[in-house]
């Protein structure tokens, strides 16, 4: 099933896609998070819903797609250095010698404000960054809670997947010691969406992921390219720390990112971003300059 939300009569509402159309559920339920919390018994209604076609449909094209998750009970978690060529890259790129490989995956947290939707403009203001990035990412959404979860046991844990585009201000990195929060939790500048896939929907071995800026192509990978597949992410990130329904995991980009260029190539206002994946459907957003600097005294440069 593929669960959307959206705009509808005025109201945050969830549905079901069902090829052009949407059927709406109840109207109890504005966020697909709400449907995750109701639990697995929410799952056997909405499959009774579809196949009786009861309830209201509308077209898909017609309405106002929102972000699939916009309530969040902590930081949307991530991944780093999860495709080895992105991890080579970046090393290239700092003029770093090689280094071994890494044994086990690197996580990061990133604010949940930055969440907007799979057709919402992209937040820009060059007084921040200079140096805003794309990073295509397949996103793993948690649906059922757990502690120190096993890789056996971790896919009863996930509910479904999802695109991001993590975008990053690579200059703000550097700045705050080179940790990642910071320069990867600027307000309004993550797409997520445009639905929510269940995982029985979804063969991870034939999903390609790509980013494409303003009609080429830029990033390009399986997922199955990943270094540490999604079962270990989970246990790993588990391990003594409970993943709660609803929580978000980004899994990390593949290679191709703007700052690793020979020339460098960084987003400016107007730039279209499209990240798609087989299945996942795709996040089309434009880059556009927004005051996000405000009354702020704090001197960057």
């Amino acid at each position: 099933m593929k669960f959307v939300s959206f705009e509808y009569n005025a109201r945050a509402r969830v549905g079901i896609v069902r090829g052009e159309d949407v059927c709406l559920l109840s109207d109890r339920y504005r966020d697909v998070l709400d449907v995750i919390e109701a639990g697995e018994s929410v799952l056997a209604e909405v499959q009774r819903f579809i196949e009786t076609g009861s309830g209201e449909r509308t077209a898909l094209k017609d309405l106002k797609v929102l972000a699939p998750i916009r309530r969040f009970h902590r930081d949307i978690l991530c991944t780093g250095w999860n495709y080895l060529d992105h991890f080579a890259e970046g090393q290239a790129k700092r003029g770093e010698p090689a280094k071994e490989l890494p044994k086990a995956p690197t996580f990061f947290t990133k604010g949940p404000n930055t969440v907007i939707g799979s057709r919402d403009p992209i937040a820009f203001d060059e007084r921040l960054s200079e140096q805003w990035d794309y990073e295509a990412e397949l996103a793993v959404v948690i649906g059922k809670t757990g502690r120190s979860i096993s890789e056996n046991e971790a896919e009863r844990h996930i509910f479904g997947y999802c695109l991001a585009n993590d975008i990053s201000q690579r200059d703000l990195q550097r700045r705050h010691g080179g940790q990642w929060l910071k320069g990867k939790s600027i307000d309004g500048t993550m797409p997520i969406g445009p639905y929510v896939v269940t995982k029985d929907e979804v063969d991870l071995a034939a999903v390609r992921l790509e980013c494409e800026l303003n009609g080429i192509v830029r990033q390009n990978a399986l997922i199955s390219q990943m270094a540490f597949p999604i079962a270990k992410l989970i246990a790993e990130l588990s391990l003594g720390m409970t993943l709660r329904a609803g929580d978000m995991l980004l899994t990390g980009t593949p290679s191709g990112v703007g700052f690793a260029r020979t020339p460098p190539i960084f987003l400016a206002d107007g730039d279209e971003v499209v990240v798609r994946a087989t299945g996942l459907g795709e996040l089309r957003n434009r880059v556009v300059r927004t005051d996000l600097f405000g009354n702020s005294d704090v001197t960057i440069g």
